[in-house]
């Protein structure tokens, strides 16, 4: 929203109720999404599944809150959270993001489940010996490196703000290297995918 100067980030209540709501509305997305997931991996319990989505996530986000509200209660904190704005996010996830998750899944369940372009056999293959660069560790640490190099700088700014209890106002620079990051990531996939299928594993 502040890369596109929708809202202004010194104003740091409506950035974050903005993110809320968005998250709250997308309720019907999540549970769409999760319903065809789940009928085209053939799943049985589709009840539980959707109750996990619409649950799951906020709820470990709730408990945190509570936790480390409970705490700064116990030490007589100013950053205590009012018991209203508690009783609102309930609200909020009980009264709106949850029925959204399930009416999305309702029509997710609807659609036909997804088709995938090839078939699979489940007769298993012998895996050549692989060289070394196509092992677990060399992977995962090439893997992680490039994308954490291509926004070390940008990532450097942030936490310094951060530290320095400052604003930080250049989220259109940050907005480029999210672009970065993202274009750095795929091409990392499809490397790393392009020498696995040449390596048969």
């Amino acid at each position: 929203f502040s890369a596109m100067r929708f809202l202004n980030p010194s104003s740091r209540g409506s950035l974050i109720m903005a993110q809320l709501l968005l998250y709250v509305f997308l309720g019907s997305v999540a549970g769409y999404v999760t319903a065809r997931l789940y009928k085209t991996f053939k799943g049985k319990s589709w009840q539980r599944a959707t109750a996990i989505t619409a649950l799951g996530y906020p709820g470990l986000c709730f408990g945190s809150l509570f936790l480390m509200n409970f705490v700064a209660m116990t030490q007589s904190s100013t950053d205590v959270v009012p018991f209203s704005t508690i009783v609102v996010l309930l609200v909020l996830w009980f009264g709106i993001s949850t029925p959204l998750v399930f009416f999305g899944a309702y029509f997710g369940y609807k659609q036909d489940a997804i088709e995938f372009p090839t078939n699979t056999t489940n007769m298993p293959r012998q895996i050549p010996e692989q060289p070394w660069f196509m092992g677990l560790p060399f992977s995962l640490m090439v893997g992680g490196i490039l994308p954490f190099g291509a926004c070390f700088v940008e990532l450097h700014f942030i936490l310094s703000s951060v530290w320095m209890d400052q604003y930080y106002y250049v989220f259109g620079v940050l907005f480029i290297v999210f672009l970065i990051l993202v274009v750095t990531c795929a091409e990392i996939t499809v490397l790393f995918t392009y020498f696995q299928l040449c390596g048969e594993d």
